[in-house]
């Protein structure tokens, strides 16, 4: 007997299309397919670029903030110590940047069939923890050699944070989902946010202890940085992972708050744009 499926108009900006997410995981998985073969098809060292650019920024900010600034680390080596905090940040703003351009990049696609339009975003979330796996594989070839091949191996101590880990690698794909959402959701009716997208993601990084430790930062000034949610994620998988970094419990709660806020407001403007964005893209 044949499944008859209903399309019906969603009325309520708290509906959201769970059920037909799960009945559409075909769709899901085949996009997370495409988002991570495809952007390296016709390239000559394919995946390998995921281990190149973060291995060419933490070179570079090893030079310009560890020798040239003199920026300090904590006392751990700066390639292992910018590396680790590119872990976060590299899959926070590959979800932000690919979600911010849902709309407009599938313009083509959402005018010619139906599906929840929630499932693109969503695929880009996964097939950006695939990129995370391999830099997390390059991250640990380096961790293990500076913990037992070098004389800083006595300063890395892994923390008991690490079991919570997946806990906020989550979280930064929240926060990066939320983000990501209100940018496609401002981009579809005023296009000037699909160029400032990678231009404040830029003046995220700097504001987000990647290059410097929150404990450089000083202490009346450390509020501005709790506000700033992937300041404690960085943080805490520095802690994890070399056993330093500034781990507060108050700016993990704050941290974990403003992501739910962003995650929840940004689905509720996606599920009042996508009904009429078709008409001005």
């Amino acid at each position: 007997m044949e499944e008859i499926i209903i399309i019906e108009p969603n009325r309520s900006l708290f509906r959201f299309p769970w059920r037909e997410l799960l009945h559409y995981r075909d769709l899901l998985f085949l996009l997370v397919r495409r988002d991570f073969i495809a952007k390296y098809k016709q390239t000559v060292l394919g995946p390998l670029w995921f281990i190149i650019q973060p291995l060419m920024t933490t070179i570079v900010f090893t030079v310009v903030f560890g020798k040239i600034a003199q920026i300090p680390t904590d006392k751990l080596p700066p390639l292992l110590f910018y590396l680790c905090g590119m872990l976060p940040w590299s899959y926070f703003s590959k979800c932000l940047n690919g979600t911010a351009g849902t709309f407009i990049n599938n313009a083509h696609l959402f005018g010619k069939v139906y599906f929840p339009r929630l499932v693109v975003p969503l695929s880009v979330v996964i097939s950006s923890l695939l990129m995370f796996a391999i830099q997390l594989g390059t991250f640990l070839v380096f961790w293990i050699y500076f913990k037992w091949f070098t004389a800083a191996g006595d300063l890395i101590t892994p923390g008991w944070a690490i079991i919570v880990l997946p806990l906020f690698l989550i979280q930064s794909a929240a926060l990066g989902l939320g983000v990501g959402l209100w940018m496609t959701a401002l981009s579809a009716k005023y296009r000037d946010f699909s160029y400032l997208g990678d231009f404040l993601t830029q003046l995220w990084l700097y504001a987000t202890p990647v290059v410097y430790p929150l404990s450089a930062v000083p202490e009346r000034w450390r509020w501005v940085s709790a506000i700033n949610p992937m300041s404690a994620i960085v943080e805490i998988f520095r802690y994890a992972f070399l056993g330093a970094g500034t781990v507060n419990g108050t700016y993990i709660g704050i941290s974990a708050g403003m992501t739910l806020i962003m995650l929840i407001s940004g689905l509720l403007i996606f599920n009042k744009v996508e009904r009429t964005f078709i008409d001005t893209v």
